[in-house]
């Protein structure tokens, strides 16, 4: 890990002996300063030494869960858990649950997440996971919306991370080395962060977005770290992160840890200049990430400070026409959670891009999308591509241009974070249609018609014009859809898996449905009931939840029941089959909440009403099918009140 984690804490160099008496002490000392690649090393050795404390397992757990490597911070949780599970941290067990999920363990570490329960019955984390189970294959298949992703050129051994796109050019944060610095930084033994540019180009007849061209920004650049630059449109001024060290003493407050701040800079003739501090930094605390609202009226950022719902969270001040900043206001309780929340970036249609381990998702941090405008609605995962089992982050794209980029540090990369390019799949398809009445011919209006996915999820709903017609703009391609039209008082129908790709982006589906209130009537589907029998069956529920349907859309609605037999069997067998047929018709929607007032009688007619010349004399010749045609039921409406 985690160069970026270096966005919200810094290190102060410890100078301590190494001695044997003195490891412990050390090991201590580089863990408080975030010195994990060196706390880890200390507290294995310790530990093997037969040191098996709490103290000492959870920080050798913790420094290589910082450090990201996982494999070690399983088996060093697992030990702290079979010790004292009973005893151990929130953030200990959620920190377990994330790596099992990073190494693939997805039910065992579901069933981790689930104990934080005990401890905290208000987690959100685990609330978000008892609300859908399911969300691991779910994320995994998510709809075919960024597509090409690329590790880019300029990606090194080391960590490249954060970027963001100012017209032709890129720029980004990155730990490789520095001619002028060779400092390294002790969290992770890497040199310390800068701020490059580089020229966005794309290969492969435009498929593929990639960078090159990389210069260091030197006028951004001191001894320490510098990164997540943010530009306003114009070009004119940058918000950037940078620690408090000032290079001659460190002002970092109280616990002598160096924070992260927000600084901006003015462009000028000699490159970036006039580098001033934001107002609402504290040395007490970090504040980084900056970013941009569409009208630069308002800055977003993350923050460790106090009184917020985790362990950082994102921020919000406005920007005032005098230059001054407003206080900052915490994005609150449906974006922030118990964990991190952190690089922001807000996107096209005041969408909000952020990267989360506190929300669920498939592993590590994990890229979110929330509405500004309808935050309520709760943050959305990207899903695979994106995101994946380690941490995913850096999110910025251009919707004009439809392409983006974000940061990971999965396997199969080059170092140890890399920025990788997307491009976001385009498909302006639609699906339109008429709907007409099948009785008249005629256009239909305020029909409703859904849009749904193949689990009958409702994507989006229209209303049939008063010419009938209907439109689903902005359809995804490449999926299966199923449409249903329905109106009160008319049969639903649908049609089903229905094929929209980017060969057939206009797709047009009419609708015929059929009124259920004909006259003096309620018309279904006959109700054919089994030769010989007067048993309700499944096909015949279907038809009647239509007489239910418009029932309870009529509440004074009153009807009669009228059930006939084919000639087969003796007249009085016929007649009391037919009337046991009617009951049971009555009976089945009574047992729907129909008031049984409400149907003014349930009466059997036989073999006397026969549909056809299927009679006595010649029932012998006529066929199944002939016969089935008299064996129906009549729902006829006697009152007079239907609206």
């Amino acid at each position: 890990m985690n160069t970026r984690y270096i966005l919200l804490v810094l290190l102060v160099v410890i100078n301590i002996s190494n001695t044997h008496g003195q490891r412990r002490y050390a090991a201590d000392r580089y863990f408080k300063e975030f010195g994990y690649q060196k706390s880890a090393e200390l507290y294995q050795i310790i530990h093997d030494k037969g040191d098996n404390s709490y103290v000492v397992m959870s920080r050798l757990a913790d420094s290589y869960y910082f450090i990201s490597d996982y494999q070690k911070a399983e088996k060093a949780y697992a030990e702290l858990m079979r010790k004292y599970e009973n005893i151990a941290s929130s953030e200990h067990v959620f920190r377990y649950a994330q790596v099992l999920k990073t190494n693939g363990k997805i039910a065992l570490s579901d069933q981790w997440l689930l104990k934080l329960k005990a401890i905290d019955n208000q987690d959100s984390r685990v609330a978000d996971l008892e609300k859908n189970s399911n969300y691991f294959e779910e994320l995994s298949n998510t709809s075919k919306k960024y597509i090409n992703i690329h590790n880019l050129s300029i990606n090194t051994e080391f960590s490249e991370f954060s970027g963001f796109m100012q017209n032709d050019f890129f720029y980004f944060s990155s730990t490789r080395p520095d001619a002028q610095n060779k400092k390294l930084y002790a969290w992770n033994n890497q040199p310390f962060l800068n701020i490059y540019q580089s020229r966005q180009i794309y290969v492969n007849d435009n498929s593929i977005l990639d960078a090159g061209d990389v210069k260091k920004v030197t006028t951004l650049s001191s001894k320490f770290h510098e990164s997540n630059p943010v530009f306003t449109n114009d070009g004119s001024t940058v918000y950037f992160t940078r620690d408090n060290n000032d290079g001659k003493r460190l002002k970092g407050g109280k616990r002598r840890v160096a924070n992260l701040k927000i600084y901006k800079a003015k462009k000028g003739s000699k490159g970036w200049g006039r580098v001033e501090e934001l107002p609402f930094n504290n040395d007490e605390y970090s504040s980084g990430h900056p970013a941009l609202s569409a009208d630069e009226k308002t800055l977003y950022f993350s923050s460790d400070k106090p009184g917020g719902f985790g362990e950082t969270d994102l921020y919000k001040v406005s920007i005032n026409s005098d230059g001054s900043y407003s206080e900052p206001e915490n994005l609150g309780k449906a974006i922030n959670s118990e964990g991190k929340e952190l690089f922001p970036f807000i996107g096209a249609n005041n969408m909000l891009y952020f990267a989360s381990d506190g929300h669920v998702g498939l592993g590590g941090l994990d890229i979110f999308e929330v509405s500004l405008e309808e935050n309520n609605k709760g943050p959305v995962n990207l899903g695979v591509p994106i995101n994946g089992p380690r941490d995913d982050f850096g999110f910025v794209s251009n919707e004009a241009k439809l392409v983006g980029f974000f940061s990971s540090n999965r396997e199969g990369g080059k170092g140890d974070d890399d920025i990788y390019s997307f491009k976001i799949y385009y498909c302006n398809a639609s699906i339109r249609g008429i709907v007409t009445d099948a009785k008249t011919g005629l256009p239909l209006k305020s029909a409703t018609i859904n849009l749904m996915d193949q689990s009958g999820v409702i994507l989006a709903q229209s209303y049939s014009k008063n010419n009938g017609s209907y439109l689903f703009s902005n359809v995804d391609c490449d999926k299966y859809y199923n449409i249903t039209a329905s109106k009160e008082d008319y049969k639903s129908i649908q049609h089903l898996n229905e094929y929209v790709s980017k060969e057939n982006v206009k797709v047009k589906k009419d609708f015929t449905i059929t009124p259920l209130v004909v006259d003096d009537q309620i018309v279904i589907n006959p109700i054919y009931f089994a030769y010989d029998l007067h048993t309700i069956t499944e096909e015949a529920e279907y038809e009647l939840e239509h007489i239910v349907s418009v029932m309870n859309n009529h509440p004074n609605m009153i009807i009669k029941i009228e059930s006939h037999t084919d000639s087969r069997g003796s007249r009085s067998y016929n007649k009391t089959l037919s009337d046991k047929r009617a009951k049971a018709t009555r009976d089945y929607i009574v047992s729907r909440g129909i008031s049984a007032d409400r149907i003014e009688s349930a009466i059997g007619y036989g073999e006397v009403q026969l549909l056809n010349d299927c009679g006595d004399d010649n029932q012998s010749k006529c066929s199944e099918e002939e016969h089935a045609k008299n064996r129906r039921s009549y729902f006829i409406i006697v009152s007079d009140t239907i609206k």
